[in-house]
């Protein structure tokens, strides 16, 4: 019988080739064929089995796949991650993300690639524990008194990361390694010296044995991972850097130990002037113990690449001061609930997010915006987690607490971020995918070639030349050079406000020629006052007021809030409203009082045609041409009055679109305000193009539009009308300060929410680029050379061979030089 199911979480064929082999090993199934692109299974199987045993298959598995009856929604509950021992996350990836955004729960080996799966890092609060200074023996789950001699517990250091306990570990093998290795190299170089003194000890043949019982330690449990790796790679067929060094260095071993064992098998070419057989101990272990300590290298450069993360993590504070019935009392920040009071001195980091309401200060919040400059915040100003206070102590009510805070946020996005694949990667994947078989079709006929044509001895020469292919060659440095740049190069963005949500935004956005730009919130300040209330009608201006504050109680837009604030201002009475409805890019409408209330532009009025006096008309334009703000106000279906809005442009506006445009970059603002508004907003930024009263899908059309005509456009913007365009856009920019709905559809979130932020944005995108193909080039260049190098082309001319424990080291070194060269991206200037 053949059953169809859904497979959730497979992103590449790597994925799916994994989950075929996982469902295969389930009893009772005789045959699985897994399509990527459908994300189905579909499995055949003599007797029925129920789907639980599939689902446990790939639960044990550690990897993020989900199975479940074909037609069901593929968004099932997330089950409750296992965390592994110690203080980490659960969450672990792969450096070179061989399986796109998966993630595994438990640390170990990437599936395809054999490389040590790296763990994310976020906010754990399990991880606060408290200790004492006296006592260390002491552990407490939150603040207090040391129950032995009273001393205030203090926070107990981030425990020890998967990370940093795989670095250790290598650092032990590696040590081990060079124990063994180094007199095992001392007595092989000890044949070259004439009248060597320690054959007066032993024979040559017994030496050759000593280097074997040392080269077991090395061989057997330093190094033996390699081996796993290999092995894994060839069964799973997902051929890697692990299967040359494990093929390479594994043939040599084995080659030495069946030499001394039956050395009469050899030809004469293999044999020393005495009849012993080359053995190749010390070219194995230190092949294996140099690229140990790429390995090593590789581990403690891949802790550094994640160091804006790491740095984001220090600004979560241990323990917060809750305020409760008049008195202080210091409690662990996971025990921090919404509406709590908290007290925030001096010098404190802010432990979540909420608002001020007793006291002010000035606050640091350069570590998140990228602004070194302290904010001076004031009652019911809004305070985020991870920032600074000033010289002045303040209440604070808990808003926003755990993973709802800014700063949770901006750590998961980075995370979520540093694993997507950027487009270049896709020639890389192309090129890797070939790259292993044709090393070994090299290796084999570079043996070929030298036992026919090479010098004598032709078959040593053939075998350790065919060996130095394997071993230079390194698929890592192609896999990791995307990768790593993107890792770095969005946590810097990350520390300077710029919040990047994949790695196909920040190769977008280098080829960016044109950006479209609204003008509340992301032009102004999007802090909109109410400057007066006007009325042509017999009706009170404070009746008027009162009804289009009513009205704009339950509209999310900011000019709303700001006729909300200003009714209250005025002490007027805010009543219920009845049939309230938001006209998209128009208005509202409701009926207020019995009378039906309308408020919005002249669109509005048309739609419900309503006219528009001559009078008020012109005096309406006469404050649009002033660059204000200005909407129609009508009673039952007859226009008497408006409402003037001012909304000052933001100080950095002028100098980013300057900036931009010196870049290339055409600027266009897209507005739903009216024309002599935009025209004025237009002539103080210095302008070309804008177009006025646009309706969401005005903004979306054009820039559709200006995709057909090959634009790669930009959209920045802060509200619910701007969602479509931004999705629509090459490039979503929303500003951290609008609303939840457009950062959802942006790419990319700008903390701050200034133009400023793009002219980052743009910078880091296109050092992120450079430096991503700087890594390219230096990993086919390194690879397209290296290989023929060891090959022994140079050696017809030159006379040049390449030992393979020099290739070791040039490979080892590989990798590791891509790494470095991503971390330079920590320094870029935005």
């Amino acid at each position: 019988m053949k059953h169809t199911y859904h497979i959730h979480g497979m992103t590449c064929n790597g994925c799916r080739g994994h989950v075929e082999e996982i469902l295969s090993k389930v009893e009772g199934v005789s045959k699985v064929e897994v399509n990527l692109e459908k994300a189905e299974a579909i499995l055949e199987m003599e007797v029925h089995i129920a789907i639980e045993k599939f689902q446990e298959a790939l639960k044990d598995d550690g990897a993020s796949y989900s199975i479940h009856k074909s037609g069901e929604h593929p968004l099932i509950k997330e089950e409750k991650k296992e965390k592994p021992k110690g203080k980490g996350t659960g969450t672990f990836y792969c450096p070179m993300h061989c399986e796109g955004e998966k993630t595994y729960n438990k640390a170990g080996d990437c599936k395809v690639c054999g490389m040590d799966l790296i763990e994310e890092r976020s906010i754990s609060s399990s991880s606060n524990q408290f200790t004492c200074p006296m006592h260390p023996e002491v552990l407490k789950d939150e603040p207090g008194a040391c129950p032995i001699c009273g001393m205030d517990l203090i926070p107990l250091e981030a425990g020890t990361s998967e990370e940093d306990k795989t670095y250790k570990k290598l650092l032990k093998k590696f040590w081990i390694a060079v124990a063994f290795t180094v007199p095992i190299f001392l007595l092989a170089m000890s044949e070259m010296i004439e009248n060597n003194p320690l054959y007066d000890i032993l024979a040559q043949k017994n030496w050759n044995w000593v280097q074997f019982v040392l080269s077991i330690p090395v061989v057997f449990f330093a190094t033996w991972m390699f081996f796993k790796r290999a092995w894994t790679s060839l069964k799973t067929m997902n051929l890697n850097m692990f299967t040359l060094i494990g093929i390479g260095s594994g043939i040599a071993w084995i080659f030495s130990v069946f030499a001394m064992l039956f050395p009469e098998v050899f030809p004469a070419d293999f044999k020393t002037a005495d009849g012993n057989v080359f053995v190749y101990f010390e070219a194995t272990t230190v092949i294996l113990t140099l690229v140990l300590l790429g390995q090593l290298l590789e581990a403690r450069a891949h802790s550094q690449t994640s160091g804006a993360i790491k740095e984001l993590l220090k600004l979560v504070p241990a323990t917060a001061t809750l305020v409760t019935d008049g008195e202080d009392k210091v409690i662990a920040i996971d025990k921090i609930e919404k509406g709590n009071l908290l007290r925030v001195k001096p010098g404190e980091k802010i432990p979540v997010d909420g608002s001020i309401v007793e006291g002010h200060s000035s606050i640091d919040e350069s570590m998140i915006t990228g602004e070194p400059i302290p904010v001076d915040k004031n009652i019911d100003d809004n305070v985020s987690s991870g920032t600074i206070n000033g010289t002045k102590s303040f209440v604070m009510k808990a808003e926003k607490v755990g993973s709802e805070t800014l700063l949770s946020q901006i750590i998961h996005m980075v995370n979520t971020a540093s694993r997507s694949k950027a487009p270049i990667q896709k020639l890389a994947d192309r090129i890797a995918k070939y790259f292993v078989p044709t090393v070994f079709l090299v290796s084999v006929i570079t043996f070929i070639v030298w036992a026919l044509f090479g010098p004598e001895p032709a078959y040593v020469f053939a075998f350790v030349n065919a060996i130095a292919v394997l071993i230079i060659a390194c698929p890592c440095a192609l896999g990791l050079a995307t990768p790593m740049s993107v890792m770095v190069g969005v946590g810097r963005g990350a520390q300077s406000g710029v919040l990047i949500k994949n790695a196909e935004a920040l190769e977008k956005m280098n080829k960016v020629d044109t950006l479209i730009v609204d003008k509340t919130g992301t032009i102004t300040e999007g802090k909109p006052s109410v400057e007066k209330v006007i009325s042509v009608n017999e009706i009170e201006e404070n009746s008027l007021l009162k009804y289009i504050a009513s009205l704009n109680q339950y509209s999310e837009h900011p000019l709303a809030e700001a006729i909300v604030n200003y009714g209250k201002s005025k002490n007027v009475l805010i009543t219920k409203v009845d049939d309230f409805e938001a006209v998209a890019g128009k208005g509202v409408i409701g009926t207020v009082e019995n009378k039906k209330i309308a408020l919005g532009n002249a669109k509005l009025l048309e739609q419900f045609a309503i006219d528009i006096s001559e009078s008020l008309a012109s005096k309406v334009k006469a404050e649009q041409e002033h660059g204000k703000t200005v909407s129609y106000i009508t009673v039952d279906n007859e226009a008497v009055g408006y409402v003037t809005i001012f909304d000052a442009i933001k100080a950095t506006s002028l100098k980013a679109i300057k900036e931009l445009q010196d870049n290339g970059v055409e600027v266009i603002m897209l507005t739903g305000d009216n024309k002599n508004t935009a025209k004025s907003v237009a002539e103080q930024l210095n302008l070309k193009h804008y177009k006025a009263e646009c309706l969401p899908e005005d903004k979306l059309n054009e820039i559709k539009k200006l995709q057909e005509e090959g634009r790669v456009v930009a959209m920045a913007g802060d509200g619910i009308n701007d969602a479509p365009a931004l999705a629509q856009a090459d490039v979503g920019i929303a500003m951290g300060t609008g609303t939840d709905v457009a950062i959802e559809s942006a790419s990319i979130t700008l903390v701050k929410g200034d133009l400023l932020g793009i002219v980052k944005a743009k910078k880091l995108s296109h050092g992120v680029v450079k430096n991503i193909k700087q890594n390219l080039f230096f990993a086919f260049v390194y690879n397209v050379l290296g290989v023929p190098i060891a090959a022994g082309v140079l050696y017809p001319i030159f006379g040049l061979l390449l030992s393979p424990m020099i290739a070791a080291l040039a490979m080892s070194f590989s990798s590791v030089s891509v790494i470095v060269n991503a971390l330079r991206l920590r320094n870029i200037k935005l």
